[in-house]
C-alpha cells in the first residue's frame, strides 16, 4: 500500500472499537501507522481492541464523537480520519430511531467540522441502505433512490446516511475538504455480533447452540456478503488513492445468495446435515411484523456494482462465503470457550 495522503503518520478511527473499526486499526498498525480510536462503546466493544492497548503506536479515547473538546484534540493530531462511528443494525435502527438519526447526522457533522479545522482527510463509511427500495440491480453509485415513507422508522437509517453523504460532499465542494465516501454492503467476519440484527452471526450462534435458525420473511430475499478483511483492504485502497477525493464507491461482494440458502450453508459450515429447506425443521420462517414491527419494509435484492472501485484501485474481494462462515463459526466457538 502507498502511504496515506496527509501530513501525519497518525490516523484517527471513529467507531474504532467496533467490528470493522477494530480490524481497520489492526491493519493500519501492521502497516506502521500510529492509530488513535474514539468509541463510546454503545455498539463497539472494548474486547475488540484490548489486544492493541499495549502497542506503542496505539491510543484510544472512550467517548462520543459529539464531545467537541475531545474530538478536536484527537483530530488536531491526525492527517486522516476514518469515520466509521454510526448506529448499526436493523434491529437497533427500528427500535431506537432517535438515537440513529442523532448519532449519524450530528456525529458526522462534528467530524467534518473538526477535519476542516485541521485540513484532515476524511474517509466516511456509508451503507448500501442508501439505495432504499431501488429495483435496478446491481446498484450503481449514481442510481436514483426511492425510500419508504417517514412513518416507517426502517428508513431513518438510510435517510440519515444519505444526509451524511450530502454533507460530506458539500464540505468537499464548498471548502475543498478532501473527502472519500464508501458504501459498505453486508460485511461479515470475526467480532461481529448478532444482537443488532446481523444475520450471519445470528444464524451461526443459533446453529452452534442447536436452535432453530430464524429466517425473517419468506427467505427468498437475497444479499451479497463480504469478509471484513476484504472491506478493510478496500478502505485502505481508497485511502492510498490520490484520485478518490470527492468520490462515492461501492464496497461489497457481487455474489448473491438467498437468506434461506444462506441458512442451509450455515448448517453445513457447523457440520450439520443439510436437508431440503421445505423439509428442514431447523429452519423457522418468521414474518417481518413479528421480527421487527408492523409494516416493516425490506429490499428483495441488494447487489453492488463495484466497477468504479475496481477501475480506480484494482480492488476486488478474495474471500468467499465458505471462508466467511468458517471464520465466524471459529470466532464464536472461541468466545463461547473463553466464557466457560
Amino acid at each position: 500500500m502507498q502511504d496515506l495522503p496527509g501530513r501525519s503518520e497518525r490516523v484517527l478511527i471513529t467507531g474504532g472499537a467496533g467490528f470493522i473499526g477494530s480490524h481497520l486499526a489492526e491493519a493500519l498498525l501492521q502497516r506502521g501507522y500510529a492509530v488513535t480510536i474514539i468509541d463510546d462503546l454503545s455498539t463497539g466493544r472494548f474486547e475488540n481492541i484490548a489486544h492493541l492497548v499495549d502497542r506503542p503506536r496505539f491510543s484510544f479515547a472512550i467517548d462520543t464523537i459529539t464531545n467537541e473538546i475531545v474530538l478536536d484534540r484527537l483530530a488536531s493530531e491526525c492527517g486522516t480520519i476514518f469515520h466509521l462511528a454510526a448506529a448499526v443494525g436493523v434491529k437497533l435502527i427500528v427500535e431506537h430511531p432517535v438515537h440513529t438519526i442523532q448519532t449519524n447526522v450530528s456525529g458526522t457533522e462534528a467530524v467534518l467540522k473538526a477535519a476542516l479545522r485541521y485540513r484532515a482527510r476524511v474517509l466516511l463509511a456509508s451503507t448500501s441502505e442508501v439505495y432504499g427500495k431501488g429495483h435496478r440491480v446491481p446498484f450503481r453509485e449514481d442510481d436514483e433512490v426511492v425510500l419508504g415513507p417517514t412513518s416507517r422508522s426502517r428508513w431513518a437509517y438510510a435517510a440519515s446516511k444519505m444526509l451524511d453523504e450530502f454533507l460530506a460532499l458539500a464540505y468537499h465542494r464548498e471548502y475543498d475538504l478532501p473527502v472519500v465516501l464508501f458504501r459498505l454492503f453486508n460485511t461479515v467476519g470475526p467480532r461481529q455480533v448478532g444482537r443488532y440484527g446481523m444475520v450471519i452471526p445470528r444464524f451461526v450462534e443459533q446453529a452452534l447452540r442447536g436452535e432453530q435458525l430464524t429466517v425473517y420473511g419468506d427467505g427468498q430475499q437475497t444479499r451479497c456478503f463480504m469478509h471484513v478483511h476484504d472491506a478493510v483492504s478496500g478502505i485502505l485502497a481508497l485511502a492510498a488513492s490520490g484520485q478518490a477525493d470527492g468520490g462515492v464507491f461501492n464496497l461489497g461482494s457481487e455474489v448473491e445468495i438467498s437468506i434461506l440458502d444462506l441458512a442451509r450453508q450455515v448448517l453445513a459450515a457447523v457440520n450439520q446435515e443439510v436437508l431440503p429447506a421445505e423439509q428442514d425443521p431447523r429452519l423457522q420462517l418468521i414474518p417481518y411484523d413479528q421480527a421487527y414491527i408492523e409494516g416493516f419494509d425490506d429490499m428483495r435484492r441488494r447487489v453492488p456494482d463495484t466497477t468504479r472501485m475496481r477501475q480506480l484501485t484494482g480492488w476486488q474481494p478474495i474471500y468467499d462465503l465458505e471462508k466467511i462462515l468458517q471464520d465466524v463459526a471459529a470466532d464464536l466457538r472461541s468466545q463461547a470457550h473463553h466464557a466457560e
